[in-house]
Formats: C-alpha cells, structure tokens, sequence
C-alpha cells in the first residue's frame, strides 16, 4: 500500500493538464479567426477600349429586314492618337480530348510538310488596273487603301458532316481593335463534343494586320510566333522555323485582313481578280489565294446580307476547299463560310447574331 500511495503522490494532476490543453487550442483557433486573409488574389481588370476618333466612311446600313446593332466605327489605315494598347491573352480553356468532327472545323488547310517553303517576297506594286479587268493575285504587303472593322462580336450556327456523321455546332468570333492593337479569337464547339478555338494578337500597322502569336488549341495546344526582326516564324511544336514576309497572317487573321482590304477599296477587287496571303498554322506557313466571285444575297439566321463570295480552290490532293462571303453592312467580315473536304465532309457557318462586344 505504501508503494502504491508513493506512485500517486508522485504522478500530476490529470485535470489541470487538461484544462489547459483545451486553452492552448482555443488561444490558437481565436488567433487564426482574426488573421487577415492574404491568399486570394484581384481578378484581372476587364479589359478597356478606348473610342477611337477615325476618319469618317459610309458603310452600308443592314438589311431592313435584319435586327443588328450599327457597326462599331472603323477605324482608316492612317494610325490615330496614340491608344492604351490590348494585353494579349489566349483563348478560352478547352475540354480535352475533342473529338474528330470539331478537330475539322474551322481549320482552312491540313497542315503542308516541313519541307514547303514560302514564296519569294512579291514585286513591287503596280498601278490597279480598271475594275473592268480582273487584278491580278496581290499580297497584302502590296495592297493600297486599307479600313479595319469595327470591335465586333459575331456568333454563328454551324452544320456538317464528319466520317457519315451530321452534327451541329456553334461557332464565335470576337474581334477587338484599339487602333494600335488587335486581339481576334474564333471559338467552336458542340454539345457533348467539346471545344476547338483559335486566336490571334498583333499589331495594325499600314499594312493591316500584323500577328505577333498564334494559338491552337484542341486536345493541345500550339503556337506560332512571328518575329519579323529575325525575318523568321516559330512554332511551339518543334516544327522547323519559315521565313517571315512582309504582310505574314494567320488562320483567325486572315479573313479580318481579305475584309480590310475589301473594305478599303471595293472597286480594286471585281469578280475574276484574287488575293494572295501568305498564311501561318500551328506548325507551317503557305499561300492562300482566293478567287473573288460575284455578290450574292444571302437568307442567314441572322437575316438577308448582300455578300461578296472569295474561293480558294484545292491546290494539292490533301487542301480544303474554302467559301467565304464578306458583307459591307458588317465591316465585310464573314457572314457565311464553308469548309469542304476532298471526301465530301464539310462544315458550314452562317451567322446567327451580331453585337458589340461586352
């Protein structure tokens, strides 16, 4: 019993030590509570144009029968005031792992091989000729008067057919434009499929358009840099680097750099004369030549447009067959494109709405 009283003596009070454990905790929870949080961060300002003060031109206004908003102001080739110039950014994420009918939409061209090689720089510029004769093909870097659409946000209803299999999709285009700086991007997707996007950021210079980077994004993503100061464009995927050459576009810039040149000067383009870009992808670059057809009216979900038709024909066994119909009412940005494959598959884009972009 001694010995037993003797342990007792000797061992602490177990009450006390638990009271202040508890206190140890409740000190430590009271001071978390009052700590500033410190992990969150600001969201990125939105982004804001400034009005631009242009040179005044007349479009035409849309069909009555057409509930569109008035276009933006374009803006003339002639730089204004300096402006806050656009951030670049990519386009929106992507669900992976898209399947084969949206990885063909919107894609002008598969891609060439390594081994293609550009065209040599175009000579210089000739008088126009009257529009009585068809002009002959013209790079961008030789075209005269230029007139950059309006900031526009243009959504479209898409149909096609893939591997015998019809689907539906939409589509959107947002073009922004501070005068200085232009941001573009296209976004398509169809429930259940998932998305594919392009866009494409640069510079408005006086030749138009001027990308400074590329991005593709589908199960991945790929890059094209321009880089005009080393007379090169890169890639992200380890393709081989083509030379750069004066009025260079991508595959979102290119239809807003055809609705430029339009735009500036209707009457130097008449059915029969054609326009020649050259043209970067993902992983090369090529020449696009598109044919200018006779004026159409077309019946769209948006409404009824007048449009100019541009063709480019196949010129390998692999190309795609590409329509695109360019509308004054609108800037002469697409109203309408289609895509055909040599097989047959196909996707076409007609516009449902245009709008101001928020």
């Amino acid at each position: 019993m001694s010995a037993l009283a003797a342990q007792h003596t000797a061992a602490p009070p177990l009450r006390p030590l638990l009271m202040l454990t508890a206190a140890v905790a409740l000190a430590h929870v009271l001071l978390l509570q009052a700590a500033p949080a410190h992990w969150g961060m600001d969201a990125e300002a939105p982004l804001q144009l400034r009005p631009l003060i242009t040179r005044s031109i007349e479009i035409k206004p849309p069909s009555p029968t057409v509930a569109l908003p008035a276009p933006p102001p374009p803006v003339r080739r002639a730089a204004p005031a300096a402006a806050p110039r656009l951030q670049q950014n990519t386009a929106p994420a992507l669900a992976p792992q898209a399947p084969a009918a949206i990885e063909s939409i919107a894609t002008p061209e598969p891609e060439p091989t390594a081994t293609s090689t550009p065209p040599p720089p175009p000579p210089a510029p000739e008088p126009s000729p009257p529009a009585a004769e068809a002009a002959p093909a013209t790079p961008v870097a030789a075209a005269g008067a230029l007139t950059i659409p309006g900031s526009t946000r243009l959504k479209y209803s898409m149909t096609g057919r893939s591997r015998n299999m019809d689907y539906h999709a939409s589509a959107q285009l947002d073009w922004l434009q501070d005068g200085e700086a232009y941001r573009a991007s296209m976004v398509v997707g169809a429930f259940g499929l998932g998305e594919r996007s392009m866009a494409s950021s640069g510079q408005i210079t006086g030749d138009g358009l001027a990308p400074t980077r590329f991005l593709d994004k589908s199960r991945s993503e790929r890059a094209a840099h321009f880089q005009p100061d080393k007379g090169k464009i890169t890639f992200s995927a380890n393709s081989p680097d083509v030379p750069w050459l004066p009025g260079a576009q991508d595959r979102v810039s290119v239809f807003v750099q055809l609705a430029s040149l339009l735009a500036g000067d209707p009457a130097k383009y008449p059915v029969g004369s054609s326009v020649s870009l050259y043209t970067a992808g993902p992983t090369s670059a090529d020449t696009w030549t598109f044919v200018v057809e006779a004026e159409e009216k077309l019946n769209l979900p948006a409404g009824e447009f007048s449009a100019v038709k541009l063709t480019r024909k196949p010129q390998r066994d692999y190309d795609q067959a590409v329509e695109v119909w360019l509308a004054p009412a609108i800037g002469w940005l697409p109203v309408r494109t289609r895509i055909t494959q040599q097989n047959g598959d196909f996707v076409d884009q007609q516009l449902r709405i245009a709008e101001k972009p928020l």
